[in-house]
Parts: C-alpha cells; sequence; structure tokens
C-alpha cells in the first residue's frame, strides 16, 4: 500500500494533521489506526452509565483517540493540556487553538461555551487565593461522551470525502524511514511519516525511537485518586467553570498538586491500563445522561531522577499493587477512613452521603497502595480546598485509585515536529507534546505543516 503520508494513529493529532494535508495540498494521505470506527467504541459491559470495565482497544484506541470516551472536552487554551507557546509563539499558538475549536463546531460540537469572566470569577479567584490555591479560569466547551462519536464520526467522513483513506483495525509493528511495517505482515510506503499514537501507543513509539537512535526523555507523571462528592457542593463553582482547574502547592513536602478532569453530575469508569489487566479509574459526564454526584482527578505531580528516571514504570508499579490489593477491581475508600488510617467497607460507605457511581470496585485502604507521601499530599490538598469549596473534604467524600496519568517519553523534534530521522514526523500525546484533545490537535497541524514546507508548499 501507498501514500504520500501515512499518519499512524486517529487520535484528534493524526486527525487534524489529515485534515490540514487534505484542504491544502494535494498530497495522498493514509491513516493507520489499530482502533475501531467511533460508533463501534463500546464495551459488552457499557450501560447508559458509561463503561463499567473498558479494554484500552476501545477506551484509549480508536478513531477520535482516548479524550472522545472522556467528555470530549476542549480546554481552549494554549497552555493548558501541554504548551504550544515554545513550538509557535503566543499570538499563533491562539490561532491555533481557535482553529481546532472552529474545526469541532463545523463537526457538530455543541455551540455553547463554558467562558468564565466577571465578578464570580473574581471572587471564586479571591477565595482560592487566600487558602493558598490558584483558580486558573479557562474557556471550555464540552462534547459529552454520548455526543463524541457523533462529532469524530463526521469528521472522519469529511476527510474521506476529501481524499483521506483510513486503515482500521491495523497494528504497526515496526515503522523505519519510508514505510511502516503492519503486525500481520503487510506494509505501508509513503514518503512522509507522522506518528501520532496517543496514549495507547505511547511505550511502542518510545521503543521504536530507540531502536531508530531518536533521543527522548522522561516526562512527570500524575499519580493520585478520583474524587466523588454530592453534585451540589460542586454546582456554585460549575456554574462559573464547567472544568475548574486548581493548583495547590502542599505545604509538607512542596509538591504540585492539581484538579483535573472535573465531571460535574458525571459517571467514575474503570478503564484498563495494559494488557495485563492492570486497571485504574476514570470520568465522564454526557450531555443527556447525568448523576447526583460529580467526580474530578485530584492529582499529584511526580518527577524521578537517577537511578530510576522512568516515570511510566514507576508509575505502573503502583497501579499494578492497587489493582492486586483490589483484586482486579480498583480500589474505593472515603476520605475520613483514610485520614484515621483504616479500611472502608461497603457498611461504612452506605452510612456516608456519597452513592458511588461506580460499583466495579473494591473497599480497601488507598495507603497500603500509595506512598505515604502521595497520600500526606491528597489529605493535605483536599483540606485546603475545601476552604475555597466547602464540603470537598467531607469523611463521606468518595476516593478511587488507582488514578495515574501517564506521559509519554518527549520525543526530541525540531519546531516543525521532524526527528532526527528525516521524513519522520511526530505528533500528540504519545510523542510526550501535549496532554489533551485541543494541543494535541495543534502539534497534529503543526507537524502536517512541517511536512508541506518541505514540500515548498504554503503552510498558512
Amino acid at each position: 500500500m501507498k501514500a504520500d503520508v501515512a499518519i499512524v494513529g486517529a487520535g484528534p493529532a493524526g486527525l487534524f494533521a489529515a485534515l490540514e494535508l487534505a484542504e491544502k495540498s494535494k498530497l495522498k494521505v493514509l491513516v493507520v489506526e489499530q482502533g475501531k470506527l467511533p460508533q463501534e467504541r463500546v464495551c459488552p459491559e457499557q450501560s447508559y452509565k458509561g463503561c463499567v470495565k473498558c479494554s484500552p482497544c476501545n477506551v484509549l484506541s480508536g478513531v477520535g483517540g482516548a479524550g472522545t470516551l472522556s467528555s470530549g472536552r476542549l480546554n481552549l487554551r494554549p497552555d493548558i493540556g501541554g504548551n504550544l507557546y515554545p513550538l509557535v509563539g503566543e499570538e499563533e499558538a491562539w490561532r491555533l487553538v481557535k482553529r481546532v475549536d472552529d474545526v469541532f463546531l463545523r463537526y457538530g460540537s455543541p455551540s455553547f461555551l463554558y467562558n468564565p469572566n466577571g465578578p464570580e470569577v473574581e471572587e471564586l479567584e479571591r477565595r482560592a487565593a487566600a487558602a493558598g490555591v490558584k483558580f486558573i479560569p479557562i474557556s471550555q466547551r464540552e462534547i459529552g461522551t454520548d455526543n463524541a462519536p457523533k462529532v469524530i464520526q463526521n469528521f472522519m467522513e469529511d476527510l474521506e470525502r476529501k481524499g483521506v483513506r483510513f486503515l482500521l483495525q491495523q497494528r504497526v509493528a515496526r515503522l523505519e524511514k519510508g514505510f511502516l511495517k503492519l503486525n500481520g505482515g503487510g506494509e505501508v510506503h509513503a514518503k512522509y511519516v507522522l506518528v501520532a499514537p496517543g496514549r495507547s501507543g505511547q511505550n511502542w513509539l518510545a521503543e521504536e525511537a530507540r531502536r531508530l537512535g531518536i533521543p527522548t526523555r522522561h516526562e512527570p507523571i500524575d499519580l493520585g485518586v478520583r474524587v466523588e462528592v454530592p453534585a451540589i457542593i460542586m454546582e456554585p463553582v460549575a456554574r462559573i467553570s464547567r472544568d475548574p482547574k486548581f493548583h495547590i502547592y502542599t505545604k509538607k513536602y512542596d509538591d504540585f498538586v492539581r484538579t483535573f478532569c472535573v465531571n460535574h453530575r458525571g459517571f467514575v469508569c474503570m478503564e484498563v491500563y495494559d494488557e495485563d489487566g492492570v486497571v485504574g479509574v476514570n470520568g465522564h459526564s454526557m450531555q443527556t445522561v447525568q448523576s447526583q454526584n460529580t467526580n474530578f482527578a485530584f492529582l499529584v505531580r511526580i518527577a524521578l531522577t537517577e537511578p530510576l528516571e522512568d516515570t511510566s514504570a514507576y508509575g505502573r508499579t503502583i497501579a499494578r499493587q492497587a489493582t492486586l490489593l483490589g483484586g482486579g477491581k480498583p480500589l474505593i475508600q472515603r476520605l475520613g477512613d483514610l485520614v484515621r488510617g483504616r479500611r472502608s467497607t461497603w457498611d461504612r460507605i452506605e452510612k456516608g452521603n456519597v452513592k458511588p457511581t461506580l460499583s466495579t470496585v473494591t473497599p480497601g485502604d488507598i495507603a497500603m497502595a500509595y506512598p505515604h507521601r502521595v497520600v500526606t499530599d491528597v489529605i493535605e490538598g483536599l483540606e485546603r480546598l475545601d476552604t475555597v469549596i466547602p464540603g470537598v473534604a467531607s469523611s463521606s467524600t468518595l476516593l478511587y485509585a488507582p488514578e495515574v496519568k501517564f506521559s509519554a517519553n518527549r520525543i526530541y523534534t525540531s519546531k516543525d515536529l521532524e526527528t532526527p530521522v528525516e521524513n519522520i514526523f511526530v505528533a500528540g500525546d504519545g510523542a510526550g507534546l501535549s496532554r489533551g484533545i485541543v494541543t494535541a490537535a495543534a502539534t497534529g497541524i503543526i507537524a502536517a505543516r512541517g511536512i508541506m514546507k518541505k514540500e515548498g508548499l504554503p503552510a498558512a
């Protein structure tokens, strides 16, 4: 099979790269994706609440990428979910964000925009600052887990009308200059290869980069818990910001802790981190179905140096230990029990005022799986956040673990995202260039423009 440009991965980076090339060049584009069509990315155990237990092939892979089944939230700011400023400068970074937003609107993203401003935002910033917490207002668009597959399907069908070809449910086994070797033995030959494998392909890309002699570096990971509280507690903040970002530096260790992926009236779900059955938790929200709870990730940033620099291996070790303690299920614990140093039981959970939205869990003690430092950071951070959002640190607040946000090895590239191996470009989360839908999509555009530049074509 031949093409001018072969794109590995049909997540935001791959899709936006394909769109840029299809609209602004005559290059023949082929997208190779190991997952399924957007509408087929469901699990056998899926209910209206979302996935009870999802394999990586459905949640992390497939057309649209990992964000499709995790609320499909667009954080419309260049330095959230990555940082575009060092690549293209401030002015161009904001143009890229607008371009990404416009494209999603074209394919059916809701027109309503959460745009925090005015006296309420100033008051929230004041309250947060008084508690030593930083609130970051961000314009956001919520596609919704139930709506996102249709938006992505529209996107894909338009690309096909523009001449882009898709090769689905095909894994790339080997990456070379000028061609891809597929798992089934087939090959794809192309002048340019753009590798954007997303979260599910980050380990594979790191291994291929080492084999090809492409320099990489390990990035920090985020390790923490998924917090679930009654929605009424988060209602005043959710009216101001759909996915409020709070940043905290703990007093004891001076560690960076943050909120991430807030799902107001959403659901906690389980996902499988790897083929060994190591499980974790995530959260999502939908446009048409709501719960009585709000959930969010509460994460501690972890960076390592010698002798162990591989943060992903460290995170997987902790996730594996939590999975072992949970008997193959995530752990659930009341905050009050964690503070008191005792495991939770179903009886204690049922006495609280938070009914879990994920029942495929094991009551236990997160402190048995997590380092003491991380547990201390989580408790202290939630107590600080409680001064901004009263009730967050209630004794009956539910904590799910493990929640690990792995970071891909950062691939060294030029500003055009070309690797030291000529004509091999990278983009998105799997290359360590982004950690969210919008920035991943923007890096796909940057890489596509890099290819067009090499072809002598206008790239803007």
